[in-house]
């Protein structure tokens, strides 16, 4: 029997004082921490967290996170980023706060709705409360991370996109880390309806180099002929702790593409599930994560195939460095009758250190007869010979080594179609390079 953290309370208490939600919500936040201090961080028992452990959490304490911050240096920040996509929509959170100056929505709600959930949420219209508690989550939903999420998050975006609607600009919601040892919580909900599509980036970034949690959750609804394309970069500093999760739910021939960066952060655990709910549904999983220092970073993936006939592809590229520590769990699960499943799973891991570790476990839970389901998973250091035939022509062997990574690399860039995402994805690599960010530039 676990006790609420000190903090989880002085939070829970800033929380009340600061947030008026409907009492529905106010119940399901009480359920939740309720089960938080029953159960308290996820540990090592748990088989899902068996090579990541929570624990030393309960050594560490936030604070709710206020608007004390230096705002120039969050703008500066922000406007780097919006030149990756000048044409497209930005929703701007600051210590999970929604930041209407550094957000550009206008244009959006014409063809759908984007709001922040904290106007449906504390909304007692009897539409607004339908259309998201029944998206909202319970919390008995996956781990008490997400417990604790549920427990707090009360901004967030609330997307829907009308049948048959195609939106062209991507949506981009930045989260932006600006206070010393501040938590921030924040939970999104999409839904995208038959033969609609919708793109949404994700960027998480810290503008101060003290520590803090991030805890965000994304949930969303594919309809049927329907397109959804998600893109989270992480690249907050190395104190940060860094929670965050995507559940999909497919309707029939729905195309989902998820691809999860996580190149910064000094704890960072990221859950992604989807679930086949008709049949011809489409998933690509796509990752790369970068450790090093002693930084740990945790991918926890779940495909769910429980109709027949779904294709999902999965590839995961794991590059650990000095004492950095990279895991990375994959489950398959066909569930009976959902005959006709394809299903592929890969996950490679790249040792640049004695120290650096990796452990990569494919799952594959079958109940089914007629499928084709297939995994592997490599883990290696870099080619000898490949290093000395780049030394051979003239690089040097910072360059050489620094270029096999890139290409390394290349093979998960390479799926993200948008160019401009794609580049955006290559510049965030390309910084980790010290000696080989010329040469990798060379090669665009």
């Amino acid at each position: 029997m676990s006790t609420l953290p000190t903090w989880v309370k002085d939070y829970a208490h800033a929380h009340e004082q600061r947030v008026s939600t409907q009492p529905w919500v106010n119940e399901l936040r009480q359920e939740a921490l309720e089960r938080f201090a029953s159960e308290g961080w996820p540990s090592r028992k748990i088989e899902a967290w068996r090579h990541t452990s929570m624990l030393p959490m309960e050594q560490r304490s936030f604070e709710a996170a206020f608007e004390d911050f230096d705002r120039n240096a969050v703008k500066a920040r922000v406007d780097q980023l919006k030149k990756i996509d000048p044409q497209g929509f930005w929703a701007v959170f600051i210590n999970g706060q929604l930041d209407d100056q550094l957000s550009h929505l206008q244009g959006f709600n014409p063809r759908g709705t984007c709001v922040n959930v904290s106007e449906l949420l504390s909304s007692d219209d009897a539409q607004a409360k339908e259309r998201i508690q029944e998206k909202w989550g319970q919390a008995s939903d996956g781990f008490t991370t997400q417990a604790l999420n549920l427990a707090f998050a009360t901004q967030g975006m609330y997307v829907h996109v009308p049948e048959g609607v195609e939106l062209q600009e991507t949506l981009h919601i930045v989260h932006v880390h600006a206070q010393a040892d501040g938590a921030s919580f924040s939970r999104s909900i999409f839904d995208v309806e038959d033969n609609a599509h919708l793109k949404v980036v994700e960027h998480h970034v810290s503008t101060v180099e003290e520590s803090g949690l991030n805890n965000t959750m994304s949930r969303a609804w594919v309809g049927a002929h329907g397109n959804f394309f998600h893109l989270r970069l992480q690249q907050e500093n190395t104190q940060t702790v860094h929670l965050s999760g995507l559940q999909a739910f497919q309707d029939k021939d729905s195309h989902l593409e998820t691809h999860s960066l996580s190149l910064g952060a000094g704890l960072g655990r990221s859950e992604i599930e989807t679930n086949f709910d008709g049949e011809n549904g489409y998933a690509l999983l796509n990752g790369l994560y970068f450790v090093d220092g002693r930084r740990h970073i945790d991918h926890n993936t779940v495909m769910n195939h429980n109709v027949p006939h779904c294709l999902s592809h999965e590839y995961f590229r794991g590059i650990m460095d000095d004492r950095g520590r990279g895991v990375f769990t994959g489950r398959i699960r066909v569930a009976e009758g959902a005959d006709g499943t394809d299903a592929i799973q890969r996950s490679d891991s790249l040792l640049l250190a004695k120290m650096a570790r990796a452990d990569t476990r494919p799952e594959l839970e079958i109940f089914a007869d007629d499928v084709k389901c297939a995994h592997g998973a490599t883990v290696g250091k870099i080619d000898e010979d490949s290093l000395f035939y780049l030394r051979a022509r003239g690089l040097s062997a910072e360059q050489s080594r620094d270029l096999l990574i890139y290409a390394f690399a290349t093979e998960v860039i390479d799926r993200i179609k948008p160019d401009h995402l794609r580049k955006a994805v290559t510049s965030g690599v390309q910084q980790l390079l010290p000696g080989g960010l010329e040469i990798a530039q060379e090669q665009l």
